[in-house]
């Protein structure tokens, strides 16, 4: 069950706070120091500093996360949840199919960055991030293409650019160029912890109404159509609200459950039996059917807190930069 006055910040074990970077960083160094005893975990550490820096505005080039549902919690949440479903693939599967050390760190810094593509760099001419909804797995596959390098990944950042895609529908799955089979699981374990970080969150019906209906409205995907956008698929909060079940049916059965081959239940061997994502994403289902069947929403009562750009600053306690850095060359020639 899931755990009872869980905190609105907080993981579905209500004991790691996912809009601290620091902590979350703590919790996925832990738990990948007890599974490959001597991994390097300086680049994580590295990584968890850049994303700070980028999500608050303060790497330059960038102007941190001004997007409310793909906030800076919600890509905290989905490292962590990457890195106990590596923990728990590696714990269940034999030697020769382990994931090992480096493609773990890899898969961490991957979801740690899956929606950097949201975040306004200099010369965009969007207002807000969520304007790049319908491109920003490619945005971010070019982010990381760009900061891997920089942690000594750089034989891997043409694989990172092609794993982020799980995250997406920008390319079909079964079009994502991975053929070598422990890499595609990582693709299937990042695709999967992308997924249940968002709707296990304690928050997500709220979320959806406060936030994603607005982040849709900004790339043409909900309210009137925009001149040359798609077709809105949502014309009102109340229908996306209705339409969540099914959304969350099909997300089960053609992603978790169908090609990512139920990948969800190495989360079992790192809980020891348990699967609490999936206990606060059945607890959300359950909620959002009782409301759909009842004619109301009224019971939506949570209230969320975004962690943007302003309130990374806050909890980073910090009022500029601690170590200046140059731009990328991404950032420059923009």
């Amino acid at each position: 069950m899931p755990v009872p006055h869980r905190r609105n910040h907080y993981d579905v074990t209500d004991r790691v706070c996912i809009s601290h970077p620091a902590e979350v960083c703590a919790a996925v160094g832990a738990i990948l120091q007890a599974r490959y005893p001597g991994i390097d975990l300086k680049p994580l550490d590295h990584a968890f500093t850049t994303f700070g820096e980028l999500y608050a505005g303060w790497l330059p080039g960038y102007f941190g996360c001004d997007t409310w549902y793909h906030d800076a919690q919600h890509s905290l949440d989905c490292a962590l949840a990457m890195a106990r479903l590596l923990d728990g693939h590696d714990r269940s599967v034999a030697a020769g199919s382990r994931l090992g050390p480096r493609r773990a760190v890899l898969g961490v810094v991957i979801a740690l960055f899956h929606d950097a593509g949201y975040i306004r760099h200099a010369g965009d001419a969007a207002s807000n991030g969520a304007e790049f909804t319908l491109t920003h797995v490619k945005r971010s596959a070019e982010f990381l293409m760009h900061y891997l390098p920089q942690i000594g990944y750089a034989a891997e950042a043409d694989l990172a650019s092609r794993v982020v895609h799980f995250t997406g529908y920008e390319i079909a799955l079964d079009r994502i160029d991975v053929p070598h089979p422990h890499d595609r699981m990582l693709g299937f374990l990042l695709g999967t912890a992308d997924v249940l970080a968002q709707t296990a969150d304690r928050c997500y019906l709220e979320k959806c109404r406060d936030y994603l209906y607005r982040e849709f409205e900004f790339c043409g995907l909900a309210g009137i159509r925009k001149e040359g956008g798609p077709t809105p698929i949502y014309s009102s909060v109340t229908e996306l609200l209705e339409r969540t079940p099914d959304y969350n049916h099909k997300l089960w059965q053609e992603r978790l459950d169908g090609y990512f081959g139920g990948a969800y239940r190495y989360l079992e061997a790192h809980f020891g039996g348990r699967n609490p994502y999936r206990e606060n994403v059945q607890a959300n289902l359950a909620r959002i059917g009782a409301m759909i069947e009842n004619g109301s929403f009224e019971g939506l009562r949570l209230r969320p807190h975004v962690v943007g750009a302003a309130e990374l600053r806050a909890i980073l306690g910090r009022a500029q930069q601690a170590r200046p850095r140059q731009p990328s060359s991404r950032a420059r020639a923009a």
